[in-house]
């Protein structure tokens, strides 16, 4: 697909060598500057992601990678995507595209999402939505609130420009993804009510809350998917794991896991309910520049001792026990944590905007919304 732009033409061609995947993976660095709030990913962590034979999203994804250049330099990319366990489980029939970066170029970004809406039209998709990158199980959505905030981890950063851009495609919000602050110095905004129910779990319902086990991981790591198959299966976007997926996830949790903040909530041996916070290691990664070796691994060491916030990534409980108070003592547990731990701010999310019970409960512990990412859509074109 080729745009005019003057005298050089915008050309958005499909990736299909590794020379141009290691470009499609490295573009970011060309489209942010040193001084903006963007983390650099690891380059290995990305490789492995997007190679095909080893990302098992791909066991039931059709996926292809767009590069845009104009003349012989890259200035932008993109994802489309088709995921057939999100067809089987939402019964919708979606095209997706994501990992979109470009310039404040609206000729070089109109192309990009041209070719992956043309190439989801030859797919019979009605509908493209994104960004999802791959899937709501993945970083997803556009940041269009909170670009003054540092991104977590696992969590996108985009220039202000990228909404003017995707907007200007004709793409219209489809739902947004909050994400809430919470100071965990102030036990006292967790209300009386809460506390008491938090009191009340074991000796009401028999329910306990103990912390995960590290030399256990596998198995924590299924307990905890286990609560977020259950309390998220009917939420918008939600596309369950498949086993190799929960076993990749696995392996993605197990360097930033830490036991202090991950939780459990059993009862009679049966997990009932799961929280799980991580350390924002984005405060190591920006040290980083995407790479380890050789030296990024002492780099790493040190700023890991200073890592002063949390990102609460999940909290839930089955819906047979979500009245019982479990969500309420798991508040409370992290609110020890950060006692233990001397960390005294939390952003929890995403959470959907639609999610009622959840954004009333963060209101309840005096939490706020900080920032806001948007998901998009628009009827796919029908073909000239």
């Amino acid at each position: 697909m080729e745009v005019g732009c003057g005298s050089v033409r915008t050309e958005v061609r499909a990736v299909r060598d590794p020379e141009d995947l290691a470009r499609f993976i490295t573009l970011p660095w060309r489209i942010y500057t040193r001084d903006s709030l963007w983390v650099p990913p690891l380059l290995a962590e990305r490789r492995r992601f997007l190679d095909r034979s080893r990302n098992p999203f791909f066991r039931h994804a059709e996926v292809e990678y767009f590069l845009a250049w104009r003349g012989a330099e890259p200035i932008g990319r993109i994802c489309a995507h088709v995921d057939r366990r999100l067809d089987e489980h939402q019964g919708t029939a979606w095209g997706l595209w994501g990992l979109f970066e470009c310039r404040d170029d609206p000729e070089a970004a109109h192309a990009l999402l041209g070719a992956a809406e043309g190439w989801l039209r030859a797919r019979g998709r009605e509908r493209m939505v994104g960004p999802l990158d791959f899937s709501t199980n993945h970083p997803c959505g556009l940041l269009v609130d909170g670009h003054e905030l540092a991104p977590q981890i696992l969590e996108p950063w985009q220039h202000p420009y990228y909404r003017r851009l995707v907007e200007g495609f004709g793409l219209g919000k489809a739902m947004d993804l909050l994400k809430w602050e919470q100071r965990l110095d102030d036990r006292e905004r967790l209300l009386p009510a809460g506390r008491a129910l938090a009191g009340g779990l074991e000796r009401s319902h028999g329910i306990r809350i103990r912390h995960m086990r590290r030399r256990d991981l596998m198995a924590e790591v299924r307990r905890f998917l286990d609560v977020y198959h259950a309390a998220w299966s009917d939420h918008w976007g939600f596309v369950p794991l498949t086993e190799a997926e929960v076993e990749e996830y696995a392996r993605t949790l197990r360097p930033v896991l830490d036991p202090d903040w991950a939780l459990i909530a059993e009862r009679d041996g049966k997990t009932v309910g799961a929280a799980l916070a991580l350390p924002d290691y984005n405060q190591v990664l920006r040290r980083l520049d995407g790479r380890l070796l050789p030296l990024g691994w002492l780099r790493a060491l040190r700023a890991r001792r200073r890592i002063d916030e949390v990102r609460v990534f999940a909290l839930g409980v089955v819906p047979e026990w979500q009245r019982a108070g479990v969500a309420a003592g798991l508040y409370v547990e992290l609110f020890r944590a950060a006692e233990r731990t001397g960390i005294k701010r939390a952003e929890a999310g995403w959470i959907l905007e639609t999610n009622e019970e959840m954004n009333r409960a963060m209101e309840a512990v005096g939490a706020r919304v900080v920032k806001r990412h948007r998901i998009y859509e628009k009827r796919v074109a029908p073909a000239d």
